[in-house]
C-alpha cells in the first residue's frame, strides 16, 4: 500500500489477468491457504486503486471459474464470504473512482444474497469511465455456448454472429492476457476473445503482483509487433 502511484500510459485498451498463486503463496510460508486468499484480495486493492493512473479502459479479471466448484467446501466458503466482505469494504471507492463493475459468467447462481449485492453495485457503478470486469461462477467454453445457442435462436450462426452475444461483447478487444504463477495454459478463461491477444506469463505469484509488475508488463507489450496474421 506505501508504493507510490503510477502514471502509465500504453496502447491496451483492455487487459486481462488470471489471478493464480495464492495457495502456493500460503503454503511456502507454512500458512492456510485462506490466508493466501486474503493476500490475493489485497493486491487486487492495489491494482484496482491504481487503475485510474492508467489509460487502460478495461481490466478483466478471473475471480472464479465454473471449475472451481470441486475444491474444498471450506475453501468455497472462504472466497464467498472474501467476495461478500470485499464487495462491502470497497463498493463505494469504486463509486469514488468512477470504476464500472460488469460481472461475467453465470453470476446469478451464486447465493442469492451475493447475487444481491452484485446487482446493487451494478447499478451504483453503472456511469464509471473505466471497466473492471470480474468473471464469476464464468468458463469459457460455457460462455461460447451460450452465445452460438443464442445466435441460432435468432438465425444464422457466424462467428460475428457469436461475437455479439459473448458476455464481454460491450467490451473493446482484448489486448493481453497475463497469468501469474508460473503455469501456461489459459484454464478456460477468454478463449475466443484470446484469439489474438497478446499473452505474457510471468513467475510472480498473485499475492506479490504489484503495479509497478503491471507497468512493465503494458512496457512489454508496447514493444510487440501485433500482425493478426498478417506480415
Amino acid at each position: 500500500m506505501g508504493e507510490k502511484p503510477l502514471q502509465i500510459e500504453t496502447e491496451a485498451r483492455h487487459i486481462a489477468i488470471i489471478m493464480d498463486g495464492n495457495g502456493r503463496w500460503a503454503k511456502k510460508r507454512g500458512l492456510p491457504r485462506s490466508v493466501g486468499h486474503q493476500q490475493g484480495v489485497k493486491a487486487l486493492r492495489q491494482l484496482v486503486r491504481n487503475l485510474k493512473n492508467t489509460s487502460l479502459e478495461c481490466l478483466t479479471l478471473y475471480a472464479f471459474s465454473s471449475e472451481n466448484w470441486k475444491r474444498s467446501e471450506d475453501e468455497v466458503d472462504d472466497l464467498m464470504n472474501m467476495m461478500r466482505k470485499f464487495i462491502k469494504s470497497d463498493l463505494q471507492e469504486l463509486v469514488d473512482n468512477d470504476i464500472r463493475l460488469k460481472i461475467i459468467g453465470e453470476w446469478q447462481s451464486l447465493a442469492s444474497d451475493i447475487v444481491e449485492m452484485l446487482e446493487n453495485a451494478l447499478a451504483k457503478t453503472r456511469n464509471g469511465d473505466q471497466t473492471i470486469v470480474v468473471a464469476l461462477n464464468y468458463g469459457s467454453q460455457n460462455e461460447i455456448a451460450r452465445a452460438a445457442a443464442k445466435a441460432a435462436s435468432l438465425g444464422t450462426v457466424t462467428q460475428d454472429s457469436i461475437s455479439k452475444h459473448l458476455d464481454t461483447a460491450d467490451l473493446p478487444p482484448l489486448d493481453l492476457l497475463i497469468r501469474t504463477s508460473g503455469e501456461v495454459r489459459l484454464s478456460n478463461f477468454l478463449l475466443w476473445q484470446s484469439a489474438y491477444a497478446e499473452m505474457l506469463f510471468v513467475d510472480t505469484l498473485w499475492p506479490d503482483f504489484t503495479p509497478d509488475i503491471l507497468n512493465k508488463a503494458l512496457k512489454d507489450f508496447d514493444k510487440r509487433e501485433r500482425r493478426y496474421g498478417g506480415r
